[in-house]
């Protein structure tokens, strides 16, 4: 292979591997900005993968099954929301029962089903995917990778135009003073928690019936938690943020592509390097930039 189409190669691999990252990065970064660090993330993008999979073996169609990881990762942010928030549990303590729970419960039911391989469509866009280089990475791929175009500019204009977005931004940032305003504060929250539920279901899902057709055991891997790293990667803004699921993403693909193109690496060094680039990053931009104010606060009225 030529030196092109290496780069295209790892190019396309990186843009692959970002997209789950990116889909519940939009969610995760919703609800941070409402103030609710959500563990539950990593849960709720493997509880989705299963229930995909699952779907689309029974129903025939990778596209319902897509539809089903979705409300799975919503049904999840339900249930975060309501244990956080109504029976007030603590939140942190609420999403790593969730993640151990849909671990745990997909181990076991991988175990005794099967299911069949589906896979959604595969799309191009005509002229564009011929360009050099870039036109098969960026412009081929299975049809749900293109929804990450409108689901972005949605999540930015909810946070930054619409009212509700302005509230959202208002408990985050301050949930005292919002509650003074009429705001209700843990109804956003939950809000925000489903939002980020739907995304991140979308992102497992799209792992599972868009890349590989199939499910296997923890699946996700803990890109969970990488996608809380590029929050923090992105200093809380969008832009930012995606950039830090796409630097993921790429660091995943040369794990890939590296012993392929004969560079020999430590096998052990290609698997950490992801999640040794997302501690990196949270050390370096953790301290240098502003979280919300009330992330990771539970809100509770008239205290200060």
């Amino acid at each position: 292979m030529s030196m092109s189409d290496n780069i295209s190669t790892i190019l396309a691999s990186g843009i692959r591997l970002s997209l789950p990252l990116a889909f519940a990065a939009c969610g995760e970064y919703l609800a941070e900005r409402a103030g609710t660090l959500n563990i539950s993330i990593e849960g709720m993008m493997l509880g989705a993968a299963f229930a995909s999979i699952a779907t689309a073996s029974m129903t025939g169609s990778a596209s319902v099954g897509l539809l089903a990881g979705a409300v799975v990762g919503l049904l999840i942010g339900v249930v975060h929301g309501n244990l956080s928030h109504r029976i007030e549990i603590n939140t942190f303590v609420v999403g790593l029962v969730i993640n151990a729970l849909v671990l745990g419960l997909t181990s076991y039911l991988i175990t005794i089903s099967e299911f069949d391989t589906h896979q959604v469509a595969q799309v191009g866009i005509p002229v564009l995917r011929d360009i050099p280089i870039v036109g098969e990475a960026l412009f081929v791929g299975r049809w749900p990778a293109f929804l990450i175009l409108a689901i972005v500019p949605l999540t930015w204009w909810l946070v930054e135009r619409s009212r509700w977005g302005l509230e959202l931004r208002a408990v985050g940032e301050n949930a005292q003073a919002a509650d003074v305003t009429g705001i209700k504060v843990n109804k956003r929250r939950r809000q925000a928690l489903m939002w980020c539920g739907v995304l991140a279901g979308l992102g497992g899902a799209y792992l599972a019936v868009g890349e590989v057709g199939s499910f296997n055991q923890n699946m996700t891997a803990g890109r969970g938690y990488l996608v809380i790293a590029a929050v923090i990667f992105g200093a809380w803004r969008l832009k930012r943020t995606l950039v830090g699921c796409a630097l993921f993403g790429l660091a995943d693909a040369m794990r890939l592509a590296l012993p392929a193109l004969g560079v020999t690496l430590n096998s052990q060094l290609l698997i950490v390097a992801p999640y040794l680039l997302a501690l990196l990053t949270m050390l370096l931009f953790a301290a240098q930039h502003r979280e919300p104010r009330s992330l990771g606060q539970p809100f509770e009225r008239g205290t200060a």
